[in-house]
């Protein structure tokens, strides 16, 4: 049983890439938006935080996004357009995608008794 219907939202990833490496990209991290400010607060959040770390043409990237960018990312997340912003930090490209999505909600378990199986589940221990 849902407690209510499909929500619209972003689906926000954040892939990383080693230039050096023939290897395809890997997820870093990924992140569900309910609204336009919040997708891109998200990627701006971030950047801010690594911005220090950066080299001076990744920063530079940065802060030209945070600054102007932004507003286009936003804009184009209000009419439903899918994003990207990437950065290149020495060898490493770092790309943020917001893309529309629509979201169904789960049913919940509350009041719900669980089958007996359930509690038998014991998380695997190392060896």
């Amino acid at each position: 049983m849902t407690t209510t219907g499909p929500r619209r939202g972003f689906w926000c990833e954040c892939w990383t890439q080693d230039l050096t490496e023939e290897e395809r990209p890997a997820l870093l991290a990924s992140f569900d938006a309910y609204s336009a400010p919040e997708a891109d607060r998200w990627v701006a959040v971030t950047l801010r935080t690594i911005s220090p770390a950066l080299d001076s043409d990744a920063s530079d990237v940065a802060w030209a996004w945070l600054s102007q960018g932004r507003i286009a990312t936003r804009q184009a997340l209000l009419r439903s357009e899918p994003c990207t912003v990437t950065i290149t930090q020495d060898q490493t490209r770092i790309t943020w995608t917001i893309r529309p999505a629509i979201f169904l909600t789960l049913a919940h378990r509350q009041g719900t008794e669980l089958p007996a199986c359930a509690h038998d589940f014991k998380p695997h221990t190392p060896d």
